[in-house]
């Protein structure tokens, strides 16, 4: 009887309990606010380029310069050189390598011209082989009493400078015999021979052999 009496409690309890929650009263019936999201702008392809108009006059303008320059460097040899490089006299011919250079002397003040284009700029300013070209000049002493005008295909910069020394040296000899002791001394008349290596059969490059495999 008393367990009977303790569940009957227990269930009411439970009823009791239940109905006391509420679940309407906990939920707020407040509006939802929306959210909202903007439409993202377009890409525009021009704003995301950059903009570099200066640079661009800049080489433009640099452009104009150095092909008026060259125009004015074929009308200087033309006019000094009236009916082209072989008329001349005083003409020699280097070369080197692959390279191959028609070079004439004409009295002047120095200017060294080569394919109609001023000498430092023709070979990138490269000290070396700048060089190459006055050391024919320098040995004699010549070097603001001759101007120079140089024709030269084939070949690389490097080897075109050592063929126009030599031309320079060759042509130097028809200005005067006397001329030839000194250039000699320097090795200025000496014509190098010395060529890229063939390539042989079954081997990599001219000497190169494959790596030996023993097994």
């Amino acid at each position: 009887m008393a367990m009977a009496m303790a569940m009957a409690t227990s269930v009411t309890a439970l009823t009791s309990s239940l109905s006391s929650l509420s679940f309407s009263s906990q939920i707020s019936h407040k509006p939802v606010q929306s959210l909202s999201f903007s439409s993202p702008k377009p890409l525009s392809l021009r704003s995301a380029a950059p903009k570099f108009p200066a640079l661009v006059v800049a080489a433009s303008s640099a452009l104009a310069d150095a092909d008026v320059e060259t125009a004015d460097l074929k009308q200087l040899v033309k006019s000094r050189l009236p009916g082209g490089f072989a008329a001349q006299n005083i003409i020699g011919t280097g070369r080197r390598k692959c390279a191959i250079a028609r070079v004439v002397l004409q009295e002047g003040s120095g200017k060294i011209i080569i394919n109609y284009r001023d000498a430092k700029d023709y070979l990138q300013g490269n000290p070396l082989w700048l060089q190459y070209v006055k050391t024919p000049l320098v040995t004699l002493g010549y070097e603001s009493s001759y101007d120079v005008f140089v024709k030269a295909h084939g070949g690389g910069l490097s080897g075109q400078a050592q063929a126009i020394s030599l031309g320079i040296a060759r042509a130097l000899l028809k200005v005067s015999d006397s001329h030839r002791s000194p250039l000699k001394q320097e090795g200025l008349l000496t014509r190098d021979a010395r060529v890229v290596e063939r390539k042989k059969p079954g081997l990599r490059k001219a000497r190169k052999r494959p790596q030996y495999s023993k097994r």
